[in-house]
C-alpha cells in the first residue's frame, strides 16, 4: 500500500495489517468538534504542545483512518495492537500530524 503524501496520506501498521490515514478536512471538522477548538489554528497549538493524552491518540489515529477510507469508531481504534505499543501510536500521530500540518508540528509525537 502507498502512501500519497501530497494529499497528507500515511500508511501504518495496525492490528497486523497496512492502513492508509489521512486527516481530511471533514475529520479535521471531527476533531475540532472534539477538542471545541474554534479553528484549525487552535487544534494545531494543541497537537504541537508535546503532550498528548492517550485519548488524543486514539482520536487522531481514528480519524486519520476515517479520512483514509477506513469505517471505524474511536472505541475499535482503542482496542487494536500496534507494535511498539503506546509509542508506535505516538509515532504515527506524529507522523500523521507532520503529513497533514507539516514539519513544525511533528513535535506533537513526543512524550504523549
Amino acid at each position: 500500500m502507498n502512501a500519497n503524501r501530497r494529499r497528507g496520506e500515511i500508511v501504518a501498521t495496525l492490528d497486523g495489517r497496512s492502513c492508509r490515514l489521512c486527516l481530511t478536512l471533514g475529520t479535521l471538522a471531527e476533531l475540532e468538534s472534539a477538542y471545541e477548538a474554534d479553528d484549525l489554528g487552535a487544534l494545531v497549538a494543541r497537537f504541537s504542545g508535546g503532550r498528548l493524552s492517550a485519548l488524543d491518540l486514539i482520536r487522531i489515529v481514528g480519524a486519520g483512518l476515517r479520512g483514509g477510507g477506513e469505517a471505524v469508531t474511536d472505541e475499535a481504534v482503542g482496542a487494536m495492537q500496534c507494535e511498539g505499543g503506546v509509542a508506535g501510536f505516538a509515532a504515527i500521530v506524529s507522523e500523521l500530524l507532520t503529513a497533514t500540518f507539516g514539519a513544525a508540528e511533528g513535535a506533537a509525537g513526543q512524550n504523549p
